[in-house]
């Protein structure tokens, strides 16, 4: 069998979206003929935490777990933040890069964007290519995927792929200088030109890149890759064996993830605020629930259009829980963002929703990869930010089927990511690799 290395800084315990994609091909990969070894941080810094999925490692798998020195605890220490976990908005958004906000989260992203390139795992590179290469001479593998973000992880794998020879398979889950919060990260002109050299690089010098969107493919063509190949994020079939959730009983409008403030459907609460008010049958029907860590912007709109008494928090569980409530949902609330460069975003969170065959409100870029992707399967219906009318026919409509007892099950043309298919993808990617250099 043969053996491939997957660098990766998210890894269980570690919880959340960053997880998923690698730690479902590793439980796969066996099964189309690669054995992985994974090489990530022994005390990365999470986001959250689910020490379920050490569950789905297979058994014997190799994992190395090389110390990591990482800025944040002085980013906590000047914040005041000591023992707290790192929140999604320290990477930047528009409040920040405008002035909003604390003068010591503003000079922590101004040193975070421009001292640590290209992002705070950079300390780990040096470390991990030393540590590799040596391996590598006694471990010896037929194939290096680095996946990102964090975007390092690309570099590691960069520089040992040219001392070894390896081939090497370059993973992005999420673009690198086109993300939608790139342009919001106070980099100096030279660090942007560092980190488009970089990136360059890294597309240009790795014997074939996957990307998860056709959005991102079509963009990364122009850095002139040597192969280029699109494999989504899926849902894994297993996760919702024995999961035979009925709806609940009330109108429950649900959010499952990471919140923040930049993909706050703020119109959404507005129209269900109003109806609230208007109706009172409709004000005891309403639930929103939400589980996960949310921005406090999303907490106060839904205050301030008088939804408190309709909102259930529940904070991160285990990814096996999260799937449970997905399913029990009258109606699954995703969004993405509000940036044209969202356009290219597929959220891992996205194949989640499809697999629980709940109604789906999409907020995001219409013509985008998601809005594409939820047509395409059936599963809903995405709207702008803005749309205020299209969101409220839409709700009112599902809405008058919940009053009527229909339960609305969504079939859904979703085979095709299924994350065991989306497996065979990377693994006969990797054959054909392994042939070119034999």
């Amino acid at each position: 069998m043969k053996k491939v290395l997957i660098i990766t800084y998210y890894w269980p315990p570690a919880g959340g979206s960053g997880v998923q994609r690698w730690l479902k091909f590793v439980k796969y990969l066996r099964e189309f003929g690669w054995e992985p070894v994974v090489y990530t941080p022994l005390n990365p810094e999470f986001m959250a935490m689910d020490t379920e999925l050490l569950a789905e490692i297979p058994d014997g798998t190799t994992v190395i777990k090389r110390k990591i020195v990482e800025p944040y605890s002085f980013y906590k220490l000047i914040t005041g933040k000591k023992g707290q976990s790192i929140k999604p908005g320290f990477m930047g958004n528009r409040q920040q890069a405008i002035g909003n906000g604390q003068w010591t989260e503003r000079m922590s992203l101004f040193i975070r964007s421009n001292f640590f390139i290209p992002d705070p795992k950079c300390f780990w590179i040096a470390p991990s290519v030393s540590f590799l290469k040596k391996y590598l001479k006694g471990n010896p593998v037929d194939a290096i995927v680095s996946t990102g973000p964090p975007h390092s992880m690309h570099l590691i794998a960069m520089k040992v792929a040219d001392t070894t020879g390896i081939p090497w398979l370059a993973d992005f889950r999420d673009p690198w200088t086109r993300m939608y919060n790139f342009k919001y990260m106070n980099n100096t002109r030279l660090v942007e030109a560092i980190h488009k050299k970089m990136e360059k690089d890294v597309v240009q010098r790795a014997d074939a890149v996957v990307v998860v969107t056709n959005v991102m493919k079509e963009e990364y063509l122009e850095l002139g890759p040597k192969r280029i190949e699109v494999i989504t994020n899926g849902f894994d079939q297993s996760d919702f064996e024995g999961v035979n959730e009925s709806p609940e009983e009330k109108f429950t409008i649900t959010y499952t993830g990471l919140f923040v403030r930049d993909r706050n459907p703020k119109e959404l609460w507005r129209l269900l605020g109003e109806k609230v008010k208007s109706d009172p049958v409709f004000a005891q029907d309403l639930r929103i629930r939400i589980i996960g860590q949310t921005d406090e912007t999303v907490w106060e709109d839904i205050s301030d259009n008088g939804l408190d008494n309709n909102l259930i928090k529940m904070d991160y569980m285990p990814h096996r829980q999260v799937v449970k409530w997905q399913q029990s949902a009258r109606v699954l609330l995703l969004a993405g963002g509000q940036e044209p460069e969202a356009k290219g975003i597929l959220t891992g969170k996205f194949f989640e929703y499809l697999a629980a065959r709940r109604p789906i409100i999409g907020f995001g870029p219409k013509g985008g990869d998601m809005d594409i992707a939820l047509t395409e399967s059936e599963a809903g219906a995405m709207f702008d930010y803005s749309d205020y009318k299209g969101a409220k026919e839409w709700i009112d409509g599902q809405y008058e089927l919940y009053r009527s007892g229909e339960v609305p099950v969504m079939s859904g043309k979703i085979d095709r990511y299924s994350r065991k298919g989306l497996c065979k993808n990377i693994a006969e990617l990797l054959d054909e690799l392994t042939k070119k250099r034999n």
